[in-house]
């Protein structure tokens, strides 16, 4: 079990307060990670903190917005302790028809989804080659690999960054980071919410599911846990999909 173990280590997990990236954040604790929850809601990121205190590891409440301008971003993860293993869960999704999708609606997915993503990356990765070990952790999705319906957005970004999970990959191995993705399937979250209370669209998204069942956020850490610990030191940008078997049909 020491190949599993993260004692010692600091995680960073964005959009920590709640769905994947808290289960994410307190299943990386349970682990023996130290964490650092970043979060847009104070309130919420600091029940997480308290969980991950529970689990007898230390929890530190990152507020920076990613939003900010790159020195600004790579400014602060100069204050934070170093990162050992970074985890890019935070993002969002906005639904409608591509044809009369606002271009600003757009830009606000990508600008959250894959922008922010390669900043935080860019300056906490910077720290990591220079010490020659690191983990990062995309979340990628189904829409990495699919279309997708009315989420043009999206699924864009999805695909830009298990893109740019590989590039990274590729760039930073020889500096002993290995750089790699979850895509989740359906899980039980805010996103997924619309989905659900869709008669038509739960009921044939659950049929194809191999499983038989929508996923839960803590079905994810398991596969956290592996790519943040030596036991997946020889793995470098992998997709790793967690869809109760949806690729499958």
């Amino acid at each position: 079990m020491s190949l599993f173990d993260l004692t010692g280590t600091t995680a960073l997990v964005t959009g920590a307060g709640k769905g994947i990236g808290r289960a994410l954040a307190v299943g990386l604790a349970c682990a023996g990670a130290d964490v650092v929850l970043h979060g847009r809601h104070p309130s919420r990121v600091a029940e997480v903190a308290d969980e991950v205190r529970a689990a007898g590891r230390t929890a530190t409440v990152w507020t920076v917005d990613l939003g900010d301008p790159p020195a600004r971003i790579a400014d602060a993860v100069r204050d934070l302790p170093p990162v050992d293993v970074l985890v890019n869960n935070a993002g969002m999704i906005r639904r409608g028809p591509a044809v009369s999708q606002p271009f600003p609606t757009w830009r606000e997915v990508l600008a959250v989804n894959l922008d922010a993503v390669f900043l935080l990356t860019q300056a906490v990765g910077a720290g990591m080659v220079e010490r020659g070990r690191g983990k990062i952790i995309m979340i990628a999705s189904l829409l990495s690999f699919q279309g997708g319906i009315n989420v043009a957005g999206y699924t864009a970004s999805k695909h830009a960054v298990a893109g740019l999970t590989r590039s990274l990959a590729n760039e930073w191995a020889p500096f002993g980071v290995q750089v790699n993705a979850i895509a989740p399937g359906y899980i039980e979250t805010d996103n997924t919410a619309p989905l659900r209370a869709d008669p038509s669209r739960g009921s044939a998204i659950l049929q194809r599911i191999p499983a038989g069942r929508w996923g839960r956020p803590d079905d994810l850490v398991g596969g956290a846990v592996f790519l943040s610990s030596a036991a997946s030191d020889y793995v470098a940008g992998h997709v790793l999909v967690v869809d109760g078997g949806w690729m499958t049909r």
